[in-house]
Protein backbone atom coordinates (compact mmCIF):
# COMPACT_ATOMS: atom_id res chain seq x y z
CA UNK A 1 0.00 0.00 0.00
CA UNK A 2 1.24 3.77 -0.84
CA UNK A 3 2.02 5.19 2.51
CA UNK A 4 0.29 8.24 1.14
CA UNK A 5 -3.13 6.34 0.31
CA UNK A 6 -4.24 4.74 4.23
CA UNK A 7 -7.71 6.26 4.12
CA UNK A 8 -10.83 5.85 2.06
CA UNK A 9 -11.74 8.57 -0.58
CA UNK A 10 -14.46 9.42 -2.85
CA UNK A 11 -13.60 9.80 -6.30
CA UNK A 12 -16.01 11.68 -8.63
CA UNK A 13 -15.72 11.95 -12.29
CA UNK A 14 -17.79 13.95 -13.62
CA UNK A 15 -18.25 13.33 -17.33
CA UNK A 16 -17.66 9.17 -15.96
CA UNK A 17 -17.90 8.36 -19.74
CA UNK A 18 -16.77 11.14 -21.31
CA UNK A 19 -13.41 10.15 -23.89
CA UNK A 20 -10.82 11.41 -21.09
CA UNK A 21 -12.27 9.06 -18.39
CA UNK A 22 -12.81 5.99 -20.79
CA UNK A 23 -9.35 6.71 -22.45
CA UNK A 24 -7.19 7.82 -19.47
CA UNK A 25 -8.90 7.91 -16.01
CA UNK A 26 -10.36 4.70 -15.31
CA UNK A 27 -7.86 2.76 -16.88
CA UNK A 28 -5.46 4.03 -14.33
CA UNK A 29 -7.44 3.53 -11.55
CA UNK A 30 -7.88 0.13 -12.51
CA UNK A 31 -3.54 0.13 -12.81
CA UNK A 32 -4.01 1.34 -9.32
CA UNK A 33 -6.59 -0.96 -7.82
CA UNK A 34 -4.23 -3.67 -9.63
CA UNK A 35 -1.17 -2.35 -7.37
CA UNK A 36 -3.43 -2.11 -4.05
CA UNK A 37 -2.91 1.23 -3.96
CA UNK A 38 -6.60 1.94 -3.44
CA UNK A 39 -7.67 1.63 0.68
CA UNK A 40 -10.70 -0.38 1.30
CA UNK A 41 -13.95 1.41 1.52
CA UNK A 42 -13.16 4.15 -1.30
CA UNK A 43 -15.64 4.38 -3.97
CA UNK A 44 -15.21 6.00 -7.14
CA UNK A 45 -18.09 7.26 -8.10
CA UNK A 46 -18.56 7.51 -12.45
CA UNK A 47 -21.50 10.36 -13.43
CA UNK A 48 -22.62 10.82 -17.05
CA UNK A 49 -25.80 12.54 -18.18
CA UNK A 50 -26.43 9.89 -21.17
CA UNK A 51 -29.35 7.30 -19.70
CA UNK A 52 -27.90 4.56 -21.61
CA UNK A 53 -24.49 4.72 -19.85
CA UNK A 54 -25.41 5.16 -16.85
CA UNK A 55 -28.19 1.76 -16.96
CA UNK A 56 -25.10 -0.24 -18.95
CA UNK A 57 -22.38 1.62 -16.40
CA UNK A 58 -20.19 -1.87 -15.64
CA UNK A 59 -20.32 -2.95 -19.44
CA UNK A 60 -19.02 0.75 -20.95
CA UNK A 61 -16.26 0.80 -18.10
CA UNK A 62 -15.12 -2.93 -18.84
CA UNK A 63 -15.31 -2.47 -22.84
CA UNK A 64 -12.86 0.54 -22.44
CA UNK A 65 -10.92 -1.05 -20.07
CA UNK A 66 -10.26 -3.99 -22.72
CA UNK A 67 -9.78 -1.28 -25.27
CA UNK A 68 -7.46 1.41 -24.03
CA UNK A 69 -4.97 -0.79 -21.46
CA UNK A 70 -2.18 -2.52 -22.67
CA UNK A 71 -2.63 -5.92 -24.13
CA UNK A 72 -1.57 -7.76 -20.79
CA UNK A 73 -3.51 -5.63 -18.16
CA UNK A 74 -6.68 -6.35 -18.20
CA UNK A 75 -7.61 -8.98 -16.06
CA UNK A 76 -11.37 -10.22 -15.93
CA UNK A 77 -11.48 -11.45 -12.55
CA UNK A 78 -9.64 -8.21 -11.45
CA UNK A 79 -12.46 -6.09 -12.95
CA UNK A 80 -15.16 -8.16 -10.80
CA UNK A 81 -13.47 -6.70 -7.81
CA UNK A 82 -12.62 -3.54 -9.51
CA UNK A 83 -16.37 -2.78 -10.31
CA UNK A 84 -17.07 -3.27 -6.43
CA UNK A 85 -15.48 0.42 -6.37
CA UNK A 86 -17.92 2.01 -8.45
CA UNK A 87 -21.23 3.74 -8.24
CA UNK A 88 -22.90 4.91 -11.18
CA UNK A 89 -24.93 8.12 -11.20
CA UNK A 90 -27.11 9.68 -13.22
CA UNK A 91 -26.50 13.21 -13.66
CA UNK A 92 -26.33 16.28 -15.28
CA UNK A 93 -23.88 18.43 -13.91
CA UNK A 94 -25.70 21.96 -14.87
CA UNK A 95 -28.64 21.34 -13.93
CA UNK A 96 -29.89 21.57 -9.95
CA UNK A 97 -33.31 19.06 -10.84
CA UNK A 98 -31.85 15.82 -12.73
CA UNK A 99 -29.62 13.66 -10.48
CA UNK A 100 -28.58 16.17 -7.65
CA UNK A 101 -30.94 15.01 -5.20
CA UNK A 102 -30.06 11.37 -5.71
CA UNK A 103 -26.17 12.29 -5.96
CA UNK A 104 -26.40 13.91 -2.67
CA UNK A 105 -27.49 10.87 -0.52
CA UNK A 106 -24.35 8.73 -2.16
CA UNK A 107 -22.95 10.93 0.90
CA UNK A 108 -25.01 10.26 3.79
CA UNK A 109 -22.30 9.18 6.77
CA UNK A 110 -19.47 9.62 4.75
CA UNK A 111 -18.74 13.72 5.85
CA UNK A 112 -15.12 12.78 7.16
CA UNK A 113 -14.07 11.18 4.04
CA UNK A 114 -12.15 13.14 1.23
CA UNK A 115 -13.91 13.66 -1.63
CA UNK A 116 -11.97 14.35 -4.83
CA UNK A 117 -13.76 15.67 -7.31
CA UNK A 118 -12.41 15.45 -11.03
CA UNK A 119 -14.08 17.89 -13.33
CA UNK A 120 -13.72 15.59 -17.15
CA UNK A 121 -15.84 18.34 -18.32
CA UNK A 122 -15.72 21.43 -21.01
CA UNK A 123 -14.56 24.42 -19.17
CA UNK A 124 -17.04 26.79 -19.55
CA UNK A 125 -19.54 24.43 -17.05
CA UNK A 126 -16.62 24.28 -14.26
CA UNK A 127 -18.36 27.04 -12.56
CA UNK A 128 -21.69 26.23 -12.23
CA UNK A 129 -20.89 22.51 -11.52
CA UNK A 130 -19.10 23.95 -8.47
CA UNK A 131 -21.60 26.24 -7.59
CA UNK A 132 -24.09 23.58 -7.71
CA UNK A 133 -21.65 20.91 -5.36
CA UNK A 134 -21.46 24.43 -3.29
CA UNK A 135 -25.09 24.74 -3.01
CA UNK A 136 -25.95 20.78 -1.72
CA UNK A 137 -23.40 21.26 0.73
CA UNK A 138 -21.41 18.82 -0.80
CA UNK A 139 -18.07 20.78 -0.26
CA UNK A 140 -16.28 20.00 2.78
CA UNK A 141 -12.69 20.84 3.92
CA UNK A 142 -11.64 17.76 3.12
CA UNK A 143 -13.14 18.22 -0.69
CA UNK A 144 -10.52 18.71 -3.65
CA UNK A 145 -11.40 19.98 -7.26
CA UNK A 146 -9.12 18.45 -10.46
CA UNK A 147 -9.75 20.64 -12.75
CA UNK A 148 -8.22 19.58 -17.03
CA UNK A 149 -5.95 22.15 -19.08
CA UNK A 150 -6.75 24.43 -21.36
CA UNK A 151 -8.31 26.71 -18.85
CA UNK A 152 -9.78 29.45 -20.65
CA UNK A 153 -9.33 31.14 -24.09
CA UNK A 154 -6.96 33.18 -22.90
CA UNK A 155 -5.97 35.58 -19.50
CA UNK A 156 -9.26 37.52 -19.42
CA UNK A 157 -11.31 33.84 -19.80
CA UNK A 158 -8.41 31.96 -17.79
CA UNK A 159 -9.21 34.42 -14.69
CA UNK A 160 -13.00 34.24 -14.96
CA UNK A 161 -12.92 29.94 -14.77
CA UNK A 162 -10.75 30.49 -12.16
CA UNK A 163 -12.54 32.84 -9.96
CA UNK A 164 -15.86 30.96 -10.47
CA UNK A 165 -13.91 28.18 -9.13
CA UNK A 166 -12.26 30.05 -6.18
CA UNK A 167 -15.77 30.98 -5.11
CA UNK A 168 -16.12 27.75 -3.78
CA UNK A 169 -12.84 26.41 -3.40
CA UNK A 170 -9.64 27.62 -1.85
CA UNK A 171 -6.34 27.46 -4.35
CA UNK A 172 -4.83 24.78 -1.82
CA UNK A 173 -8.17 22.55 -2.49
CA UNK A 174 -7.84 23.32 -6.63
CA UNK A 175 -5.60 20.67 -8.73
CA UNK A 176 -5.04 21.67 -12.07
CA UNK A 177 -3.66 18.82 -14.06
CA UNK A 178 -0.97 18.45 -16.96
CA UNK A 179 -0.11 14.62 -17.46
CA UNK A 180 2.99 16.00 -18.71
CA UNK A 181 3.99 16.46 -15.30
CA UNK A 182 3.10 13.18 -14.18
CA UNK A 183 5.73 11.26 -16.21
CA UNK A 184 8.50 10.20 -14.37
CA UNK A 185 11.02 11.10 -16.43
CA UNK A 186 9.85 14.89 -15.67
CA UNK A 187 10.25 14.15 -12.38
CA UNK A 188 13.13 13.01 -12.53
CA UNK A 189 14.37 16.01 -14.42
CA UNK A 190 14.35 17.26 -10.86
CA UNK A 191 16.46 14.63 -9.08
CA UNK A 192 18.73 15.13 -12.35
CA UNK A 193 19.58 18.57 -11.48
CA UNK A 194 19.46 19.04 -7.96
CA UNK A 195 20.63 15.61 -6.53
CA UNK A 196 24.07 15.91 -9.40
CA UNK A 197 26.63 18.09 -8.79
CA UNK A 198 27.60 17.29 -12.42
CA UNK A 199 25.17 18.73 -14.04
CA UNK A 200 23.87 21.10 -11.62
CA UNK A 201 27.38 23.07 -11.73
CA UNK A 202 27.19 23.10 -15.67
CA UNK A 203 23.33 24.23 -16.10
CA UNK A 204 23.78 28.01 -17.08
CA UNK A 205 24.43 30.34 -19.60
CA UNK A 206 28.25 29.53 -19.03
CA UNK A 207 27.93 26.12 -20.08
CA UNK A 208 24.79 25.80 -22.40
CA UNK A 209 24.80 27.07 -25.82
CA UNK A 210 20.77 26.25 -26.05
CA UNK A 211 18.09 24.14 -25.11
CA UNK A 212 15.50 22.07 -27.48
CA UNK A 213 11.98 21.49 -26.09
CA UNK A 214 9.89 19.50 -28.95
CA UNK A 215 6.53 17.94 -28.62
CA UNK A 216 5.73 15.89 -31.60
CA UNK A 217 2.24 14.16 -32.58
CA UNK A 218 1.39 11.89 -35.51
CA UNK A 219 -2.36 12.10 -34.54
CA UNK A 220 -4.63 14.31 -36.28
CA UNK A 221 -8.33 16.02 -34.91
CA UNK A 222 -9.50 12.54 -33.26
CA UNK A 223 -12.47 13.85 -33.17
CA UNK A 224 -11.86 17.20 -31.53
CA UNK A 225 -12.52 19.77 -34.52
CA UNK A 226 -14.66 21.91 -33.34
CA UNK A 227 -12.72 22.37 -29.86
CA UNK A 228 -9.23 22.44 -31.68
CA UNK A 229 -10.08 24.73 -34.73
CA UNK A 230 -11.16 27.41 -31.84
CA UNK A 231 -7.78 26.88 -30.22
CA UNK A 232 -5.02 25.92 -31.97
CA UNK A 233 -1.48 24.84 -30.68
CA UNK A 234 -0.20 27.65 -29.04
CA UNK A 235 -3.36 27.71 -26.69
CA UNK A 236 -3.47 23.34 -26.58
CA UNK A 237 0.27 22.65 -26.06
CA UNK A 238 2.02 25.62 -25.67
CA UNK A 239 0.88 27.89 -23.08
CA UNK A 240 0.80 24.79 -20.92
CA UNK A 241 2.88 21.44 -21.63
CA UNK A 242 5.84 23.00 -23.48
CA UNK A 243 5.78 25.90 -20.83
CA UNK A 244 5.77 23.97 -18.22
CA UNK A 245 8.55 21.68 -19.36
CA UNK A 246 10.38 25.27 -20.04
CA UNK A 247 9.94 26.01 -16.11
CA UNK A 248 11.23 22.73 -14.52
CA UNK A 249 14.04 23.10 -17.09
CA UNK A 250 15.11 26.89 -16.14
CA UNK A 251 13.88 26.95 -12.38
CA UNK A 252 16.66 27.51 -9.85
CA UNK A 253 16.75 25.53 -7.43
CA UNK A 254 14.17 25.38 -5.06
CA UNK A 255 14.73 25.57 -0.88
CA UNK A 256 13.16 22.15 -0.31
CA UNK A 257 10.83 20.10 -2.58
CA UNK A 258 7.49 20.94 -1.30
CA UNK A 259 5.14 21.62 -3.35
CA UNK A 260 5.32 25.84 -2.42
CA UNK A 261 8.65 26.47 -3.14
CA UNK A 262 8.45 24.36 -6.59
CA UNK A 263 5.89 26.34 -8.21
CA UNK A 264 7.49 29.38 -6.40
CA UNK A 265 10.54 28.50 -8.48
CA UNK A 266 8.62 27.57 -12.07
CA UNK A 267 6.30 31.06 -11.67
CA UNK A 268 9.45 33.00 -11.43
CA UNK A 269 11.04 31.14 -15.07
CA UNK A 270 7.33 32.12 -16.31
CA UNK A 271 7.29 36.15 -15.26
CA UNK A 272 11.05 36.21 -17.02
CA UNK A 273 10.02 34.77 -20.43
CA UNK A 274 10.94 37.34 -22.71
CA UNK A 275 7.83 39.07 -24.50
CA UNK A 276 7.57 38.63 -28.08
CA UNK A 277 5.49 41.36 -29.52
CA UNK A 278 5.02 43.74 -32.31
CA UNK A 279 7.55 42.66 -35.56
CA UNK A 280 9.25 40.13 -33.01
CA UNK A 281 6.99 37.60 -33.74
CA UNK A 282 6.97 36.97 -37.27
CA UNK A 283 10.96 36.79 -36.50
CA UNK A 284 10.46 34.04 -33.85
CA UNK A 285 7.33 32.27 -34.40
CA UNK A 286 6.47 30.12 -36.94
CA UNK A 287 3.13 29.19 -37.56
CA UNK A 288 2.20 26.08 -39.67
CA UNK A 289 -0.88 23.61 -40.84
CA UNK A 290 -0.74 20.48 -42.17
CA UNK A 291 -2.35 19.29 -45.74
CA UNK A 292 -2.65 15.67 -46.89
CA UNK A 293 0.27 13.20 -46.31
CA UNK A 294 1.76 9.94 -45.85
CA UNK A 295 2.03 8.57 -42.21
CA UNK A 296 2.76 4.98 -41.59
CA UNK A 297 2.12 3.98 -44.93
CA UNK A 298 -1.30 5.81 -46.01
CA UNK A 299 -3.02 8.65 -47.09
CA UNK A 300 -3.80 11.21 -44.31
CA UNK A 301 -6.25 13.86 -45.31
CA UNK A 302 -5.48 17.23 -44.68
CA UNK A 303 -6.64 19.98 -41.58
CA UNK A 304 -9.29 21.73 -43.68
CA UNK A 305 -10.62 17.95 -44.98
CA UNK A 306 -10.72 17.18 -41.36
CA UNK A 307 -12.66 20.05 -40.24
CA UNK A 308 -14.45 20.55 -43.32
CA UNK A 309 -14.12 24.24 -43.68
CA UNK A 310 -13.04 25.94 -46.44
CA UNK A 311 -10.41 27.71 -45.00
CA UNK A 312 -9.23 28.71 -41.42
CA UNK A 313 -5.60 30.43 -39.62
CA UNK A 314 -5.51 27.81 -37.08
CA UNK A 315 -2.14 26.86 -36.61
CA UNK A 316 -1.66 22.97 -35.95
CA UNK A 317 2.43 23.41 -35.68
CA UNK A 318 4.42 25.99 -33.83
CA UNK A 319 7.81 26.43 -33.15
CA UNK A 320 9.24 29.65 -31.34
CA UNK A 321 12.66 31.17 -29.87
CA UNK A 322 11.96 32.19 -26.58
CA UNK A 323 14.79 33.87 -24.17
CA UNK A 324 14.47 33.86 -20.23
CA UNK A 325 15.62 37.45 -18.79
CA UNK A 326 17.62 36.06 -15.67
CA UNK A 327 21.11 35.50 -14.70
CA UNK A 328 21.27 31.78 -15.51
CA UNK A 329 19.96 31.59 -18.73
CA UNK A 330 20.52 35.34 -19.84
CA UNK A 331 21.52 34.88 -24.21
CA UNK A 332 20.56 31.43 -24.04
CA UNK A 333 17.95 30.90 -26.57
CA UNK A 334 15.34 27.92 -26.49
CA UNK A 335 13.76 26.49 -29.28
CA UNK A 336 10.06 25.22 -28.54
CA UNK A 337 8.14 23.16 -31.18
CA UNK A 338 5.08 21.19 -31.40
CA UNK A 339 2.58 20.69 -34.37
CA UNK A 340 0.08 17.42 -35.03
CA UNK A 341 0.20 15.07 -37.97
CA UNK A 342 4.49 14.72 -37.73
CA UNK A 343 6.37 11.93 -38.73
CA UNK A 344 6.98 10.59 -35.44
CA UNK A 345 5.43 10.62 -31.76
CA UNK A 346 8.00 12.42 -29.88
CA UNK A 347 8.22 14.23 -27.01
CA UNK A 348 12.35 15.26 -25.71
CA UNK A 349 14.24 18.22 -24.30
CA UNK A 350 17.73 18.56 -25.53
CA UNK A 351 20.22 20.32 -23.51
CA UNK A 352 22.95 21.50 -26.35
CA UNK A 353 26.29 22.22 -24.21
CA UNK A 354 28.88 24.79 -25.92
CA UNK A 355 31.93 23.93 -27.70
CA UNK A 356 35.06 23.46 -25.67
CA UNK A 357 37.39 26.70 -24.87
CA UNK A 358 40.32 25.34 -26.74
CA UNK A 359 40.68 22.33 -28.70
CA UNK A 360 43.97 20.17 -27.98
CA UNK A 361 43.78 17.40 -30.65
CA UNK A 362 44.93 18.12 -33.95
CA UNK A 363 42.70 18.24 -37.30
CA UNK A 364 43.64 14.83 -37.84
CA UNK A 365 42.01 13.48 -34.51
CA UNK A 366 38.68 14.41 -36.29
CA UNK A 367 36.18 17.16 -35.20
CA UNK A 368 34.99 17.70 -31.91
CA UNK A 369 31.30 17.94 -31.25
CA UNK A 370 30.02 19.42 -28.02
CA UNK A 371 28.28 17.45 -25.18
CA UNK A 372 24.53 16.69 -25.59
CA UNK A 373 22.05 15.56 -22.93
CA UNK A 374 18.45 14.41 -24.36
CA UNK A 375 15.72 13.98 -21.62
CA UNK A 376 13.32 11.91 -24.01
CA UNK A 377 9.19 11.20 -22.25
CA UNK A 378 7.72 9.70 -25.28
CA UNK A 379 7.60 7.18 -26.98
CA UNK A 380 10.48 5.77 -24.63
CA UNK A 381 11.32 7.25 -21.10
CA UNK A 382 15.25 7.30 -21.22
CA UNK A 383 18.19 10.10 -21.11
CA UNK A 384 21.14 9.76 -23.40
CA UNK A 385 24.54 11.99 -22.80
CA UNK A 386 26.71 12.19 -26.02
CA UNK A 387 30.10 12.49 -25.49
CA UNK A 388 33.49 12.39 -27.12
CA UNK A 389 35.62 9.43 -26.64
CA UNK A 390 38.89 7.96 -29.09
CA UNK A 391 38.19 5.43 -31.49
CA UNK A 392 39.39 2.24 -29.82
CA UNK A 393 40.05 0.31 -32.83
CA UNK A 394 42.14 2.82 -33.98
CA UNK A 395 46.09 2.80 -32.98
CA UNK A 396 45.90 6.42 -33.86
CA UNK A 397 43.86 9.08 -31.80
CA UNK A 398 40.76 9.15 -33.70
CA UNK A 399 37.84 10.99 -31.69
CA UNK A 400 34.20 10.02 -32.18
CA UNK A 401 30.80 10.73 -30.70
CA UNK A 402 29.50 8.10 -27.74
CA UNK A 403 26.39 8.06 -26.36
CA UNK A 404 25.76 6.71 -22.48
CA UNK A 405 21.93 5.74 -22.62
CA UNK A 406 20.10 5.09 -20.20
CA UNK A 407 16.60 3.75 -20.98
CA UNK A 408 14.13 3.24 -18.13
CA UNK A 409 12.26 0.60 -20.10
CA UNK A 410 14.97 -1.68 -20.55
CA UNK A 411 16.93 -1.34 -17.03
CA UNK A 412 13.70 -1.15 -15.12
CA UNK A 413 11.59 -4.32 -15.87
CA UNK A 414 8.68 -3.20 -13.78
CA UNK A 415 8.60 0.17 -15.07
CA UNK A 416 5.82 1.75 -17.06
CA UNK A 417 5.39 5.45 -16.83
CA UNK A 418 1.31 6.37 -16.41
CA UNK A 419 1.15 10.42 -15.66
CA UNK A 420 -2.38 10.08 -15.26
CA UNK A 421 -2.17 7.44 -12.70
CA UNK A 422 0.29 9.34 -10.68
CA UNK A 423 -1.37 12.44 -11.03
CA UNK A 424 -4.88 10.78 -9.91
CA UNK A 425 -2.91 9.01 -6.43
CA UNK A 426 -1.68 12.68 -5.67
CA UNK A 427 -4.93 14.57 -5.40
CA UNK A 428 -6.42 11.51 -3.76
CA UNK A 429 -2.86 11.57 -1.64
CA UNK A 430 -3.75 15.46 -0.97
CA UNK A 431 -0.31 16.19 -2.59
CA UNK A 432 -0.22 19.21 -4.73
CA UNK A 433 3.53 19.60 -5.65
CA UNK A 434 2.79 18.34 -9.72
CA UNK A 435 -0.27 20.51 -10.06
CA UNK A 436 -0.31 23.69 -11.15
CA UNK A 437 -0.87 26.84 -9.38
CA UNK A 438 -3.18 29.26 -10.52
CA UNK A 439 -0.40 32.07 -10.82
CA UNK A 440 1.63 29.82 -13.41
CA UNK A 441 -1.30 30.08 -15.68
CA UNK A 442 -1.42 33.36 -15.51
CA UNK A 443 2.27 33.94 -16.11
CA UNK A 444 2.02 31.46 -18.99
CA UNK A 445 -0.92 33.29 -20.36
CA UNK A 446 0.65 36.62 -19.72
CA UNK A 447 3.49 35.41 -22.36
CA UNK A 448 1.25 33.57 -25.15
CA UNK A 449 -1.58 36.54 -25.34
CA UNK A 450 0.61 38.80 -26.87
CA UNK A 451 1.82 36.20 -29.90
CA UNK A 452 -1.94 35.05 -30.72
CA UNK A 453 -2.75 38.86 -30.80
CA UNK A 454 -0.33 39.70 -33.15
CA UNK A 455 -1.26 36.34 -35.35
CA UNK A 456 -4.53 37.10 -35.45
CA UNK A 457 -4.38 41.23 -35.74
CA UNK A 458 -1.74 40.77 -38.76
CA UNK A 459 -3.51 37.80 -40.28
CA UNK A 460 -0.73 35.69 -40.39
CA UNK A 461 -1.41 32.69 -41.90
CA UNK A 462 0.35 29.33 -41.17
CA UNK A 463 2.77 27.99 -43.63
CA UNK A 464 1.78 24.31 -44.78
CA UNK A 465 3.30 21.33 -44.46
CA UNK A 466 3.02 17.80 -45.50
CA UNK A 467 1.70 15.33 -43.25
CA UNK A 468 4.35 12.56 -42.47
CA UNK A 469 6.93 15.95 -42.41
CA UNK A 470 8.76 17.20 -39.77
CA UNK A 471 6.57 20.76 -40.26
CA UNK A 472 6.96 23.78 -42.17
CA UNK A 473 10.66 23.96 -43.97
CA UNK A 474 10.27 27.66 -42.55
CA UNK A 475 10.74 26.70 -38.84
CA UNK A 476 14.33 25.06 -39.37
CA UNK A 477 15.37 29.03 -40.40
CA UNK A 478 14.49 29.78 -36.22
CA UNK A 479 17.67 27.78 -36.04
CA UNK A 480 19.85 27.85 -39.04
CA UNK A 481 19.62 31.79 -38.39
CA UNK A 482 21.40 31.19 -35.12
CA UNK A 483 23.98 28.70 -37.17
CA UNK A 484 22.08 25.51 -34.81
CA UNK A 485 19.75 22.56 -36.01
CA UNK A 486 16.96 20.71 -34.68
CA UNK A 487 17.89 17.74 -32.94
CA UNK A 488 16.27 14.11 -33.69
CA UNK A 489 17.11 11.68 -31.51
Amino acid sequence: MNNLLTKPFDLILFGGTGDLSLRKLLPSLFRAFNENLLPDDSRIIVCSRNKNDYENMYHVVENALTDFMLDDEFNPSQFKSFRELMVPCNIDVINKEKGWHEFTLLFERREQISRIFYLAIIPNIYGQCCENLAHFSLVTDKSRVVVEKPIGYDKSSAEKINEEIASYFDEQQIYRIDHYLGKETVQNLLTLRFANSLFEQFWDAKSIDHVQISINEKVGLEGRAEFYDGTGALRDMVQNHLLQLVALVAMESPNNMSADNIRGEKIKVLRALRKIENGDVKKQVVTGQYVAGNIDDKLVSGYLEELKAPSTNTETFVAIKAHIDNFRWSKVPFYLKTGKRLHQRSAEIVIQFKDISHNVFDKNAGSLLPNRLIIQLQPEERMQLFLMAKDLTQFETKLKPVKLDLNFTETEKSFKSFGYKRLLLDAIAGNPTLFIHRDEGAAAWDWIDPIIDQLTKKQIEPFLYRAGTSGPEESTKLLTDDQREWVHS
